[in-house]
């Protein structure tokens, strides 16, 4: 009895009674959820040089931890998981202006966090692949582990274009697939669908630039590679990197 009580006490001291407190660690707990699972895929298929996982297995790991992060904090946030999505849903007027930017603070700082937990977790494979360095291009690079880079063919023109294609669909299909007045996903199915949708995207848009349809799921692990070692080169343009999942 005595051990429960104080169980009971230790719950109600951690109990997080302001909503939008619990919103913020719903919505950071849920981005943290979806990267971990999302650049771990990634991590294992380049650290492995593909015998261990290749970009079809990347994008399977990416699409479902879309499903696992929408449950783990759909219920209080919402989990938007990405700044795009947070905007338009402003704009939509289903979602208040002024929580815009805290949502997009806490969804970059849980890919950031999540960035840093991949780097630990594949550390040794990290260097070892890498031959003791941080590299962000040439055979041996790992930085599109952590952020997606395009393709050389690439131009920033096409690039823009395809980041606004394929992060428009993946908006107009989430509000297709929540939209209670359309034809409905069985109730309780809506994570799976949304997962779904993400998965035919990376694989039908992908090749491009790596698909990220997320500026949280990119900046947020470009900044952590920034200040893990591999320098400011993550920033720029390099000819011959490759493509993060």
């Amino acid at each position: 009895m005595g051990s429960a009580s104080l169980l009971k006490k230790v719950q109600a001291l951690l109990r997080v009674r302001n909503q939008l407190a619990r919103e913020c660690l719903a919505e950071l707990l849920s981005v943290f959820v979806l990267m971990l699972i999302t650049l771990s895929g990634s991590a294992q298929m380049v650290t492995t040089s593909e015998t261990k996982g290749n970009y079809l297995s990347a994008y399977l790991a990416g699409a479902l931890a879309i499903m696992v992060a929408i449950h783990t904090g759909g219920g209080v946030s919402g989990a938007h998981l990405n700044p795009a999505f947070s905007f338009a849903v402003c704009l939509l007027e289903q979602f208040p202006w002024w929580k815009f930017p805290i949502y997009v603070a806490v969804q970059t700082l849980g890919s950031f966090i999540a960035a840093g937990a991949v780097y630990f977790l594949y550390h040794d494979a990290i260097w070892h692949y890498g031959n003791g360095t941080l590299t962000t291009s040439g055979p041996r690079e790992t930085a599109s582990i952590f952020a997606t880079y395009p393709a050389d063919y690439v131009s920033i023109a096409n690039g823009f274009l395809d980041q606004v294609i394929s992060t428009g669909m993946l908006i107009l299909g989430v509000l297709a697939i929540t939209d209670t007045r359309n034809k409905p996903v069985p109730k309780g199915l809506e994570p799976v669908a949304v997962a779904l949708l993400v998965f035919s995207i990376e694989v039908s848009m992908g090749a491009n630039c790596g698909c990220p349809m997320n500026p949280a799921r990119d900046f947020g692990p470009r900044l952590f590679t920034y200040v893990a070692g591999w320098g400011a080169e993550v920033f720029r343009w390099v000819e011959g990197r490759g493509q993060g999942g």
